[in-house]
């Protein structure tokens, strides 16, 4: 039987370095590689455990359509303390789009711009 696991997310940019960045500075993440599939730049991150792909598009290429939509409509991230990260994140320059709410009771979530219309889901769950 075969299995499945989990392998990566793989967002396109017109400015993969400059995206790249964006994930290091914000979010902590690691760049572990860079590579030229197709002689376009892919810069490969490491986000929380999670291969982060960010290859190169041409400057012309569509953002995606503003939520709902269908398809992947976000990445989450989860924190132990909602208001510390939002209060980083401000420091650091990262919109917030809306939060922070109670999504339930003991989960709280904010949503937060990343580059090239990708959406950043922040949650904290107690309990």
């Amino acid at each position: 039987m075969n299995t499945y696991r989990f392998d990566h997310i793989h967002l396109r940019s017109p400015d993969p370095e400059a995206t790249a960045a964006f994930y290091v500075s914000a979010f902590g993440a690691e760049i572990r590689q860079r590579v030229m599939p197709g002689g376009k730049l892919r810069v490969i991150l490491d986000l929380a455990s999670v291969p982060l792909f960010i290859e190169e598009v041409p400057a012309d290429t569509a953002a995606p359509p503003a939520p709902p939509f269908l398809g992947l409509e976000h990445v989450g991230l989860g924190v132990d303390d909602l208001d510390w990260a939002l209060a980083d994140l401000k420091a650091k320059g990262v919109p917030l789009i809306s939060g922070p709410t109670e999504a339930r009771p003991g989960v709280r979530i904010a949503f937060l711009q990343a580059p090239d219309g990708v959406r950043v889901e922040l949650i904290e769950r107690r309990g």
